[in-house]
This record gives structure tokens, C-alpha cells and sequence, in this order.
């Protein structure tokens, strides 16, 4: 994809709109805006993380720079202040480059060059920086690092103390190493604090400022006519590596990563490399996880049933898949999967129904792959609760019904995906037989009955229960007159229970579907017609009285309208999955997804560069919002581009019903 970005790009603007992230593979992460500023609370150069994935830290903020020369100086950094001049280095912006990140920028006669990596596997950047003197007096740059010291998304004070040492700073147990590479590093007569605004978090009822410090500095000259090659690099390592080498490192797994999935079109390439910033380190268990979005998630298990087949089955990461997958079937209790993995030895969250039924569909999107017979052999034991204690029971009310078909939800639960509760208030509740958590038992019964055999078990009677299911699913959420599916079935016959919402697109879109190839047709023409967007999916028709066109503002706000008619692009991997198996894959189902994907390319140009958002406005999706990059909505839209050039990775199997 085209990562070049000039003064064009950016007209009209200060070139802060957009947002870079470098990854570790232990949920540390470097994000910064494309002008090398702290838009947001979230924003680090060195996000460092101490127990991954979740023990993060933001050790370095953002760094100034100033380029002197004479009795001149400029500024080269950029940042918005709260009670100071804001710095404007943005106005001396040459061009910048989100393939690198690098950024050139020219002053004075003097062109200076930044280009920023991350090592993966360490809390540990580089920032480079080549200074080309065209002018005719020397030139000094200087850099400072705004520390905060304090874990992630909490507020810095003045109480803080830092130590600013030969090659660290410390404060409290905390300590920073650095390596300086052709210039100096100066401690500042006394530690600095500043204020800094943050423009992304303030509309939205974040912080809209931020306290940081400044202990030391370092400092880079270059003569008239010289060119020169300068670094320092930041970490929490006893030694810290050559720039050179964290350069080479990132370079490198980056074109690695972008071949992983073997696609050729421009977009899977670019999500194949992005998958990779989502499958981390987890350390309370020993093996993989994935985050769920930066920068405020973590690991959850819905999401990372969800993210895996993209993530880590499309790219070939088939141990991390495995890893992923042993380490939840480890944590099954009651026929759940975790939802969240809390760190500090506490136990595992187990509140939401899907999980475990995604669990199944990814052991057999995995199986499709690897032939892996032994590995099915070994969780087939928690495969087999999971489905007797849905079938029996389970916490959450939990249980089949008479039908055949799965209830659940109780109380204040919110089990399924649209989970957002606000106090007392559901404002999407789905307390019943929610249509995808129906779509994902029917799916994951017929995935028992096919792959019992592997484990010396009956398969009968799986499909004797998928055959009531299948039949009972279809009796109950097809509406004829509408050519689409109910919600959900709720106990008291709700009119919600017949909104229009995207979640029917998962009852064809699975392995295994219940519905006839007529039936899935209407869904299509239904979700096209009222949900779909470029961008991805509605989670409500726009004539519905609960359509909420904005995302944003104040946490109760953006809750009410955060499953009300907000556009989310990973739904849009179970349409155009949908799409191309009711077409049959045919060159014109083929034809309509391709063009159809094409939209999103210049969505990873907005927001978070190479990346997929987790939402958009309802209205008018345009600008990305919530978290900027998040996991599904990468590995989601990858598993269609690799199923455009590979049809069989989709994983479908038993036809349509009759």
C-alpha cells in the first residue's frame, strides 16, 4: 500500500490527525501521530510492558526536538500545550513515510531524517536520526524525553521524582536505560514538568491533558557540509542493542509478516502484516493470546475466538493458534471459556456465551488446515463438555431449550457480543435465544458429529441434535414477508426482537449453516440493503427509532449508541463470506466482494496507518473511532481476501438445508 504521505496530504491540517503503531509481541507498543505527537492519553513512544500483555507502562511519553543553528532555532517535534506555546515542527514537514515510520524535514538548509523502530520481544525503541548540514553554520539538535513513569492510563504528578544517570533515568522502582550514538547525553539542572493536551481524548470525555517531565536531554551536531548518522535508543534491558539492529530487526519482520498469509492483492498483503502487532505473550499462562485492539484493550476470549482464524490460521501461525487454543480449553469451567485473563494470579472472568462456541469453530477452521488429528484428540474432552453443559445448563442461563435451540442471558447479564451495560440499563438487551449464539451451536454441533470420529467417540448423536436445532432455527427466526432473520427470540416477544441488526450474517457465514441457499440469499439482500457500509456493518437499520447515527462523547453516551446503529468492519468478514458462498464463489461473487474491498484501502490510511479501526459513525462512517487498531477487524476482513484466492480456507462444509 502507498505509506507516503506529503504536504498535500496533510493541507488544511497540522498533520496530527493519523496515528502509527509498532508492536512487540508482549502488548508493548510505540504510537505517536504522524507529526510525532501525543494526540492521546494512550500515546507512548515506549508503552513498555512488564508482565505481558497487560502490565504496561508509559515510561516515555514523547520526545521535543529543536534544531539550532546560528542564533536560529526551530522546532521539529510537534505537540499541542496546555498553558505554553504549542510546538510546530509539523510546519516543517517534508515528508513522511508510515511504512518506516520515517518522517524528513527540512530548516535552515539543514534536512534531518527520523526514522523510529521497535525490537521485538523487549521494551526497547529506536530513534534514528540522520542530519544532512547544508547550511553555512553548524547545526545542534536537541532532543528531550518527556517521562511519566506510570502504568498505563494513569496521570502523572509533580509528586514524581526522576534520576536522571549516566546511561538511565529512575523513579520509584522504575528504571529507563539509554544508549546515546554520535552525540551526548546531559542531565537538566532540575527536572521539568509540562502540560500537554490531548485532542483525540478530550471529545470523547477522556482527559483532554496530561502531566510529564523532563530530566535529561541529548544532543546531536553536525558541521557545515556534514552528514550525520545519530541514534539513541530507550529500554528496560540490562544492554541495549545497536539502532542499526532494532532498524534491521523491524524491517525485516515486517516483510516477513506482510508474506505470511501468501496473498497477492495489495490488501491482504497490508493485513497480513498487521495481524501481526494482535498475537502476543501472555505470561499468567505460559502460551499465546491476542490483544484485542490498541490502545485500550487487552485479551479477551470472545475477541480472540473471533481474531484467531484471521490472525493466526491465515497467516500460517499455526502453533499460536494451537497455543491459543490449548490455553483456553485449559481454563473451561462449566462449559465456558474465559472472557478475560486477569493478571496477578486472580481467576479467570467467565461471562459470555460465545466464546465456547467459537472455540469449537476454530478447532475445526484449524483441523481444515493442519490435519492436526492429535491435537483434536487432546481437547476433544473440553469440546465434549462444552456442549453438555450448554445442552444440561450452564452459568449465564445457559441451556437448551425444548426445540432444541440455546437460551441465554439473566438478570443484568450481557453475554453476547453487543455486551455494553450501563448501571441498570441493557441498551441492547438479548436475554433469550439471541440468533448468532443459535447460528454458532447449530455449527458447533455438526463440527462435534464430523470431528468425533477422531476422538473415538459417536457422531450421531451430535447430529441428531443439530438436526433439531437446524429445524427449530429455521421454524423460529425466519420471517418469510421480510426475507431475513429475527434478533433474537426473547421470552417476552419484544419488538426488538425483530430489529434489523447484523448479527443474522453469522448464520450463514459459519461452516455449517442452517438455513437453505434461498434463505441465506434473502439475508444478503437484506443486510446489503439496510447495514452495509464500506467501512463495515451497521448494528441497526438507520429507520430504526433506535438508531443513534454518532459515536462519541461522554462513556454514557457512547454506550447507548455503541451497538445502536454504530458501524463495526469486522461483520463485514461474515458477510462477504456470506456473499461468496450463497454465489458459489463464482466469477461474479468474486467479482462484487473484490470491488467491494477496494473501499478499505484507504482506510488504512486513516486512523491508525496499516491498520483497522474497531468502529465508525453509523450516519456517515468516515473517521475511525474507539480503539484504532483492533484484532477482529484485521483478521476478519483477512480471511475474505484469503478466501477470494483460496475458497477452501473458508472452511464450509454440509451443503444447504433443504
Amino acid at each position: 500500500m502507498n505509506t507516503l504521505f506529503g504536504r498535500q496530504d496533510f493541507a488544511g491540517s497540522d498533520c496530527q490527525q493519523e496515528t502509527f503503531l509498532l508492536t512487540a509481541g508482549t502488548g508493548a507498543y510505540c504510537a505517536l501521530s504522524t507529526a510525532f505527537s501525543a494526540t492521546r492519553g494512550d500515546h507512548a513512544l515506549l508503552m513498555a510492558c512488564l508482565r505481558a500483555p497487560t502490565a504496561r507502562f508509559d515510561l516515555v511519553h514523547r520526545l521535543s526536538e529543536r534544531l539550532a543553528f546560528g542564533d536560529a532555532s526551530v522546532c521539529l517535534s510537534t505537540q499541542d500545550k496546555a498553558g505554553a506555546p504549542d510546538e510546530d515542527g509539523w510546519r516543517h514537514l517534508v515528508l513522511f513515510d508510515g511504512a518506516g515510520p520515517r518522517w524528513v524535514y527540512e530548516a535552515g538548509g539543514v534536512r534531518v531524517t527520523r526514522r523510529v523502530a521497535m525490537q521485538y520481544g523487549s521494551n526497547t525503541v529506536a530513534v534514528c536520526y540522520t542530519i544532512e548540514n547544508g547550511g553555512a553554520l553548524p547545526c545542534t539538535l536537541t532532543v528531550t524525553p518527556w517521562l511519566r513513569f506510570v502504568p498505563k492510563g494513569r496521570r502523572m504528578t509533580r509528586q514524581r521524582a526522576f534520576t536522571w544517570q549516566e546511561d538511565k533515568v529512575s523513579s520509584g522502582a522504575l528504571t529507563l536505560a539509554f544508549a546515546v550514538e554520535g552525540g551526548r547525553a546531559e542531565a537538566l539542572p532540575a527536572v521539568q514538568y509540562e502540560r500537554i493536551r490531548f485532542r483525540h481524548d478530550a471529545p470523547d470525555g477522556r482527559p483532554g491533558a496530561g502531566l510529564c517531565a523532563a530530566a535529561g536531554q541529548f544532543v546531536f551536531e553536525a558541521a557545515p557540509g556534514e552528514t550525520r548518522e545519530c541514534a539513541v535508543v530507550l529500554g528496560t534491558g540490562a544492554k541495549l542493542p545497536r539502532a542499526s539492529a532494532v532498524w534491521a530487526g523491524q524491517a525485516k519482520r515486517r516483510r516477513a509478516q506482510a508474506e505470511a498469509a501468501g496473498l497477492h492483492t495489495e490488501l491482504g498483503r497490508a493485513l497480513s502484516a498487521a495481524a501481526d502487532a494482535f498475537v502476543v505473550d501472555r505470561a499468567s499462562t505460559g502460551g499465546k493470546t491476542i490483544v484485542a485492539g490498541y490502545p485500550f484493550f487487552t485479551d479477551w476470549g470472545r475477541d480472540t475466538m473471533i481474531a484467531l482464524p484471521g490472525c493466526t490460521l491465515a497467516t500460517h501461525r499455526y502453533e499460536d493458534a494451537k497455543s491459543i487454543l490449548r490455553t483456553f480449553a485449559a481454563n473451561e469451567r462449566d462449559g465456558l471459556l474465559p472472557n478475560l485473563f486477569p493478571d496477578q494470579d486472580a481467576p479467570p472472568q467467565y461471562n459470555t456465551a460465545d466464546a465456547a462456541l467459537l472455540f469449537l469453530n476454530c478447532l475445526w477452521l484449524y483441523h481444515v488446515r493442519t490435519g492436526d488429528d492429535d491435537f483434536v484428540r487432546e481437547v476433544w474432552p473440553c469440546a465434549a463438555r462444552i456442549i453438555d453443559c450448554y445442552r444440561a445448563g450452564t452459568r449465564h442461563g445457559i441451556h437448551a431449550d425444548a426445540d432444541g435451540l440455546l437460551c441465554a442471558g439473566e438478570g443484568l447479564d450481557q453475554v453476547t457480543w453487543m455486551d455494553v451495560r450501563i448501571g441498570e440499563i441493557l441498551p441492547t438487551p438479548r436475554h433469550g435465544k439471541p440468533v448468532e449464539i443459535n447460528a454458532y451451536w447449530y455449527n458447533a454441533l455438526r463440527i462435534m458429529a464430523r470431528l468425533a470420529p477422531l476422538a473415538g467417540a459417536d457422531g450421531a448423536p451430535y447430529d441428531a441434535l443439530a438436526d433439531q436445532a437446524g429445524g427449530s432455527f429455521r421454524a423460529a427466526f425466519w420471517m418469510e414477508d421480510q426475507q431475513r432473520l429475527r434478533d433474537v427470540l426473547s421470552p417476552e416477544s419484544s419488538p426488538a426482537d425483530t430489529q434489523l441488526r447484523c448479527n443474522q450474517v453469522w448464520a450463514v457465514s459459519m461452516p455449517f449453516t442452517p438455513l437453505t441457499r434461498a434463505q441465506a440469499a434473502g439475508v444478503v439482500r437484506s443486510v446489503r440493503r439496510a447495514l452495509w457500509t464500506p467501512c463495515g456493518l451497521r448494528t441497526l437499520a438507520p429507520d430504526d427509532p433506535d438508531f443513534h447515527p454518532f459515536y462519541g462523547g461522554p462513556q454514557k453516551v457512547r454506550d447507548m449508541a455503541y451497538h445502536q446503529g454504530t458501524v463495526w468492519p469486522f461483520p463485514l468478514g461474515g458477510y462477504y463470506l456470506a456473499e461468496l458462498r450463497v454465489g458459489g464463489f463464482d466469477a461474479a461473487s468474486r467479482a462484487r466482494v473484490a470491488a467491494d474491498l477496494d473501499a478499505l484501502l484507504p482506510a488504512l490510511r486513516e486512523g491508525c496507518l496499516g491498520q483497522l479501526p474497531e468502529i465508525y459513525d453509523g450516519g456517515t462512517p468516515a473517521a475511525s473511532r474507539g480503539c484504532f487498531a483492533q484484532a477482529w477487524s484485521v483478521g476478519e476482513v483477512l480471511r475474505v481476501c484469503e478466501a477470494l484466492e483460496r475458497p477452501e480456507a473458508a472452511g464450509f462444509a454440509g451443503g444447504w438445508a433443504n
